[in-house]
């Protein structure tokens, strides 16, 4: 593996903890708006988003990075007021997620690439239970539209 490979390697991994930063601040959003029936399901993605950046924290290290940390805020891509906006949030930061997965998919091999495409299958899971809909591509902006002018990023 040559020195821009593991660059480029480390590049896709630290893209990852910050969006797994991201949809950790992101969900503490989600878990204040969603009707209490969804509160488990918000619960449960949070944990699995903190495992994963605990993950990705140790990879990046591994690599002999320094890992990217968590900004103290994040801007959301658009109001979130209840609970079917704490939804649309919640598909929207677990498409993000997939996004970045699936560059590492792209930069990795071996079993790295396995855990890289388990993380974004479990994203896109949990973006159809959150939408209720699946999309063609997930993880793929650009072969899908948006679930709903409301999920698209404001400019």
């Amino acid at each position: 593996m040559t020195a821009k490979d593991t660059d480029q390697r480390i590049e896709s991994y630290q893209a990852a903890l910050r969006a797994e930063h991201a949809a950790i601040y992101g969900y503490g959003v989600v878990g204040g708006r969603i009707r209490e029936g969804r509160r488990d399901e918000a619960r449960s993605a949070y944990d699995a988003h903190r495992a994963r950046r605990d993950e990705l924290q140790r990879t990046v290290r591994d690599l002999g990075g320094k890992p990217a940390q968590a900004e103290a805020a994040y801007a959301l891509p658009f109001p979130v007021p209840d609970s079917p906006a704490a939804a649309r949030l919640a598909a929207h930061l677990e498409d993000r997620v997939a996004g970045v997965y699936a560059d590492v998919v792209r930069a990795t091999e071996g079993a790295r690439r396995r855990a890289a495409a388990d993380a974004l299958r479990e994203a896109a899971v949990r973006a159809v239970r959150w939408r209720g809909g699946s999309v063609a591509f997930p993880g793929l902006a650009e072969r899908h539209e948006p679930a709903s002018a409301a999920a698209t990023p404001q400019t």
